[in-house]
């Protein structure tokens, strides 16, 4: 009867862990990459791109753990400067280069 017991309990606490596990797996928030449409969605404060060593992108969002360099070739990133805002882009393959910052094709912005 015992080990019946022990069983059964193994069994609820492996079913609890699994489903933790996948819930946590299955959440997407802030600053992940989307997998269905390989987007990224990225919120923090847009800057015009300086002096940099790494010499891509026209703009840089600085989020709270890092900062990515941003270009666009439809929306007009100088309207959002000093602002902080939401965009969904795409990460440009062959980036970072330099040891510069990922770099994101900007395809949609949100105040």
């Amino acid at each position: 009867m015992k080990n019946k017991m022990t069983i059964k309990t193994f069994k609820t606490l492996l079913i609890a862990v699994v489903t933790v596990l996948l819930v946590t797996a299955c959440s997407v928030s802030n600053n992940k990459t989307r997998a269905v449409t390989g987007t990224i969605e990225l919120t923090g404060i847009i800057q015009q791109t300086g002096m940099t060593t790494y010499q891509y992108g026209t703009h840089i969002l600085t989020t709270d753990k890092t900062f990515y360099a941003l270009k666009s070739s439809n929306i007009n990133l100088n309207k959002f400067i000093g602002e902080k805002i939401t965009i969904t882009g795409k990460k440009v393959s062959g980036y970072p280069i330099d040891n510069g910052p990922e770099l994101i094709d900007v395809l949609e912005v949100r105040e």
